[in-house]
């Protein structure tokens, strides 16, 4: 192809575009010159295209190697719609037969495919790899290339073994391509692709369309994200969830709400996944609820809004995720919900991987939960993370922009951190440094003999909330820096040098403050508490528990009512969206409650929550169905627990959420192995007495001669015999 083509004129004549955006131009004139090329471009900048436009205008065939198979299908689709001829784009993968494999390999042959897309397993075969012996390859495309870094945020090993298959095919020019690489990234990259000294793109990170909120996650998230959706109506948007459960079971209340919604995992026939991806393309649906396995490489320009219900592992992945909002440069709002308890799941999934894997994961996780709970720009975080300086104070289009928090003076603090850093010879990591200005004489402190340090405990008298901002504010200002090749080590910067020796104003904010999410207090709606309605519910419950000759809290627990007087059911299909009311509860003592609600709202002219409109699909869970099946037929409560993959504590926690919701459970076979019937009549005569059935409460009556499970099992039964 001669170098002085007209590639404006190819754009137009292929793909109908007037001009390039950003660097397209020169990348691909950099390939057509047969150089190695590494292309850092966020998500929307254009990827696919550095690759497509040369693969069509060079001689030979161009293989890219891409994770996803429904990734290729996209693509393929795209190139050979816009074709009058047949076979210009393939790809080879495990879907399809053999029959559609030869099809593949004599188009080819033909010399009629310009693109071949292959999954890094399928290039690594043996036979595809004679095959391509035998073919004239243009250039190698790494499409996602960051999957080859175990520091990146979908590591996949099969990637390592790029390098070694082109040799034995046959070299040409190679294309890198990503939309989320930090330094450490992009140097894992090109060493293991052998493309050292390839030509650099790197785009800005800098979205200023996308919208940047981080909210604490709370018993009302699904609530939330109904309303939100509701709020946004006929918008495309992505719901990602961690878990394959988490999807459907959301999916499912979606739908419940009359919203276009359906599920996406890895988990589904692969026919139904790509039925969903066609679907959201062509508006047959508004939402998608998935895991990460869905979106790269989904070419939907209209993304209105990106959803995180749980926090992502790396902020690699975060960026990813949120950069296929407002691909058209529209409007895309990327909300996430943020909980410690997350981080601490996302932990706990580590165990067990190789030790230098969970190092790796850990320190990706700290920098996302740095990110979700500063009070700093989020998108000056962001593109710090990703190596590019941001120097506006507010960017206006985030959380803590448009909603700033008050700034003090941190001089003193920065100093103290600086000089740490200083005496343990720029050595360690961030909590490392915390430790040791705090004076906590950890193990690795004192094994270091750091504790002798005359720094050590020099900021025990501040607040020690205010050592992580301090550190990430010194980061932004180009105090400190993190070491690339040792992951986290803070190195002190000239400008940090400099400070030292003439501290100047330092001004910071401290972190937001997110409470540990799905506490029982808790009242699902965020509406404010009727106290008038409340009270009168209160008077009711003590009427009926009079007349039933039960304790109050039997009939409803408190949390159900504060529920009540703060959404407003007034019928029973509503009543059973209150937490702690199953239909049998319902049925059984709802109806005047109902009623009482009814005429309050109607007296005082209140205007019921739209949220007592969201609907919750009932959660016939499987594992409670198990549980009640088995109880059923008598088997040991422990056995049932072996056979759940659960421990004691837990599957009483389980048989607790059963009979409170008002299913009637008979356990008497298990308590009377187990327990002394006097011991047994002493604890329920308790419960039947008792206004309350807190469990420290009973603790502090019954402790002394009761252990906590045996109340527990106790309680299950007076809660059976006497609610349900």
């Amino acid at each position: 192809m001669p170098k002085d083509v007209n590639l404006t004129q190819q754009l137009k004549r292929l793909f109908g575009f007037d001009k390039f955006k950003g660097d397209q131009e020169a990348i691909i004139r950099n390939l057509l010159a047969g150089k190695d090329t590494f292309v850092l471009m966020p998500t929307g900048g254009g990827k696919s295209l550095c690759y497509q436009l040369p693969s069509l205008l060079m001689e030979g065939t161009a293989i890219v190697i891409s994770p996803l198979i429904a990734l290729m299908k996209n693509q393929v689709d795209v190139i050979n719609g816009m074709s009058e001829e047949e076979g210009v784009a393939h790809y080879l993968n495990s879907s399809l037969n053999k029959a559609a494999i030869d099809q593949v390999k004599a188009d080819i042959t033909a010399g009629k495919t310009k693109l071949l897309y292959v999954a890094p397993e399928s290039l690594n075969k043996d036979d595809n790899v004679e095959f391509l012996q035998t073919v004239k390859i243009s250039f190698y495309a790494i499409d996602e290339a960051h999957c080859i870094s175990e520091w990146g945020h979908d590591f996949r090993p099969e990637y390592r073994n790029i390098r070694p298959t082109i040799q034995r095919i046959g070299n040409a020019p190679v294309i890198a391509l990503t939309a989320t690489a930090t330094d450490k990234v992009r140097t894992d990259i090109k060493k293991n692709l052998g493309i050292v000294d390839a030509k650099e793109f790197n785009s800005s990170f800098n979205r200023p369309n996308l919208y940047y909120e981080v909210r604490p996650k709370t018993n009302d998230i699904n609530k939330q994200i109904i309303r939100f959706i509701k709020q946004n109506p006929g918008k495309s948007g992505i719901v990602y969830c961690l878990s394959r459960k988490k999807v459907e079971e959301l999916a499912a209340d979606l739908c419940a709400n009359d919203i276009r919604a359906a599920a996406y995992h890895a988990g589904l026939e692969s026919t139904k996944r790509s039925e969903t991806q066609d679907d959201f393309l062509m508006e047959k649906i508004d939402v998608i609820v998935a895991t990460i396995a869905f979106g790269m490489g989904i070419d939907k320009p209209d993304v209105r809004f990106v959803i995180h219900y749980d926090i992502p592992k790396s902020l690699e992945g975060y960026y990813q995720e949120t950069g296929r909002a407002g691909r058209d440069g529209g409007e895309g709002k990327c909300i996430t919900f943020y909980s410690y308890k997350d981080l601490q799941k996302l932990e706990k999934f580590m165990e067990g991987k190789p030790v230098a894997e969970q190092d790796i994961g850990r320190q990706l996780l700290q920098e996302t939960a740095a990110y979700a709970e500063s009070s700093m720009c989020r998108r000056k975080m962001l593109l710090h993370y990703f190596g590019e300086e941001y120097n506006k104070e507010n960017c206006g289009n985030c959380d803590n922009c448009l909603h700033p928090k008050t700034k003090m003076e941190g001089k003193d603090e920065l100093l103290i951190v600086l000089k740490a850093v200083e005496a343990v010879k720029e050595n360690f990591r961030a909590e490392y440094i915390i430790d040791f200005v705090k004076g906590r004489g950890t193990d690795d402190l004192v094994s270091h003999k750091h504790n002798l340090l005359e720094e050590f405990g020099s900021g025990e008298d501040v607040n020690p909330k205010l050592w992580n901002p301090v550190i990430r504010q010194a980061l932004l200002a180009g105090y400190l820096k993190k070491d690339v090749e040792n992951y986290g080590l803070l190195k002190i910067t000239a400008a940090g040098k400099r400070f030292i020796k003439n501290p100047t104003s330092f001004m910071i904010v401290e972190d937001t403050e997110f409470k540990d999410e799905y506490e029982e207090e808790s009242t699902e709606g965020g509406g404010a508490l009727d106290p008038e309605l409340y009270s009168m519910l209160k008077d009711l419950r003590k009427r009926m528990s009079r007349k039933l000759n039960v304790p109050p809290y039997v009939i409803f627990q408190d949390i159900s009512l504060e529920q009540m007087a703060t959404m407003y059911p007034i019928t029973l299909q509503e009543l059973q969206n209150i937490q702690g009311v199953g239909a049998g509860k319902a049925k059984r003592y709802g109806q005047e409650f109902c009623d009482l609600i009814r005429q309050h709202c109607e007296e005082n002219e209140i205007e019921r929550p739209e949220d007592m409109r969201v609907r919750t699909v009932a959660k016939k869970s499987i594992l409670k169905v198990k549980i009640i099946q088995s109880i059923d037929r008598k088997i040991d409560l422990e056995e049932i627990a072996k056979a759940q993959g659960l421990d004691f504590d837990e599957l009483l926690t389980e048989i607790e959420a059963i009979v409170y919701s008002g299913t009637k459970l008979n356990i008497d076979y298990y308590i009377d192995e187990v327990m002394d019937e006097d011991h047994v009549d002493d604890i329920y005569d308790y419960f039947s007495e008792s206004q309350t059935d807190d469990l420290d409460t009973a603790m502090d009556e019954l402790g002394e001669y009761s252990t906590e499970e045996e109340v527990r099992l106790v309680r299950v039964k007076f809660f059976s015999e006497m609610a349900n």
